[in-house]
């Protein structure tokens, strides 16, 4: 029986201590990002901006090319880790690159794009997608940077991902802006560190800028972490505005506008994830809040896709914000009837005043 006693003490001895080397592991590698931080603009646009030119913004959160319909995730109420096979998640980052060509639009936010990460098969997902797509300037910044995520079971493993933005213009510069992170440690040490990928192109003819804004803002927070956020992202938005500045923000804001009506859409049941709401009256006059209710523009991965479901969650968090001297022709959500991504993307036509 003493043997037994102190096999069961070495055993749980060892576990323990190889916690504490995890957390310590997790700790020093934690990624830090500062304040700001300039991004490397590859390749090039022919395009230039101009006073009434008219272009076309595509958003999409991609899911990282592996939540497409079959997917559930253990972070909202499924059970998913790595949800898609390899072959799956190549096939989903080529409908990526085939919307691209299809739309043709003059930029692109794309959120959740990994670079070398254990859920994606290591597949870098911003190559793929720059290789494919030659006319386009990228830029990204990355927001999600984990050594090794020793949770759940099977582990999610090594992350290397973050948000990729493709124009054809030419940016005179790019800069990652960190945003507030909600969390303290050792939390904060495998979560994602949320930021805004800004760049600016020239304005022709003038002495201004046409400034975009790329986001993907906080998720699982108790709400704090959202507000201060947006925040964050209206007094940046409002700055570039006070200088004239022309400023597109869009992506996945993880919260819906107050300004848009998503009855629609309401919460199916307790235990779902629930999206934020951002109050539009916070803001100053003339900021254009743009959602297109007609179809949602994200699922509940709490399961896999049931489209015969009448009561399946979904939710408007996808949208864009745009300046008042921008005026807006058309918004839609693209409805790909959550095939490749567990979020449909968004489409919006402007012309700039």
């Amino acid at each position: 029986m003493k043997k037994a006693f102190r096999l069961i003490g070495i055993v749980l001895g060892a576990v323990a201590a190889l916690l504490v080397l995890v957390v310590l592991a997790v700790t020093v590698a934690e990624y830090r990002p500062a304040d700001e931080e300039p991004v490397t603009l590859a390749g090039s646009g022919a395009q230039s901006a101009a006073p009434g030119q008219t272009l076309t913004v595509l958003s999409w959160n991609i899911g990282y090319g592996g939540l497409s319909e079959t997917a559930d995730f253990f972070m909202d109420g499924g059970s998913g880790v790595r949800s898609q096979d390899k072959d799956s998640v190549s096939a989903n980052i080529d409908a990526v690159t085939d919307l691209i060509g299809q739309t043709d639009a003059d930029v692109v936010f794309l959120q959740e794009a990994d670079r070398n990460s254990t859920r994606s098969w290591h597949i870098d997902e911003t190559q793929r997608i720059a290789a494919a797509s030659p006319a386009y300037q990228t830029a990204f910044a990355g927001n999600f940077k984990v050594l090794y995520m020793p949770y759940p079971i099977p582990f999610y493993g090594h992350i290397d991902s973050g948000i990729f933005t493709l124009t054809k213009f030419t940016a005179d510069s790019a800069r990652r802006v960190q945003l507030p992170c909600p969390f303290s440690w050792p939390v904060r040490t495998l979560n994602l560190k949320r930021c805004l990928l800004v760049e600016r192109i020239p304005v022709d003819g003038s002495d201004k800028e046409l400034v975009l804004i790329n986001l993907h803002l906080e998720a699982y927070d108790s709400g704090e972490g959202k507000i201060a956020q947006t925040k964050m992202l209206a007094e940046l938005m409002q700055a570039e505005l006070d200088k004239g500045n022309y400023v597109i923000a869009g992506g996945d804001f993880n919260q819906s506008f107050s300004s848009v009506d998503t009855s629609m859409y309401p919460l199916q049941g307790g235990g779902l994830w629930e999206c934020g709401e951002i109050d539009v009256t916070e803001f100053s006059d003339g900021w254009q809040f743009l959602m297109d209710t007609a179809h949602p523009t994200c699922r509940s991965l709490d399961r896999a896709y049931d489209r015969s479901d009448p009561g399946f969650q979904f939710y408007m968090i996808d949208g864009f914000v745009v300046s008042p001297n921008i005026k807006v022709e058309t918004m839609e959500t693209l409805d790909l009837d959550f095939v490749h991504s567990d979020h449909n993307p968004i489409a919006m036509t402007v012309t700039l005043g």
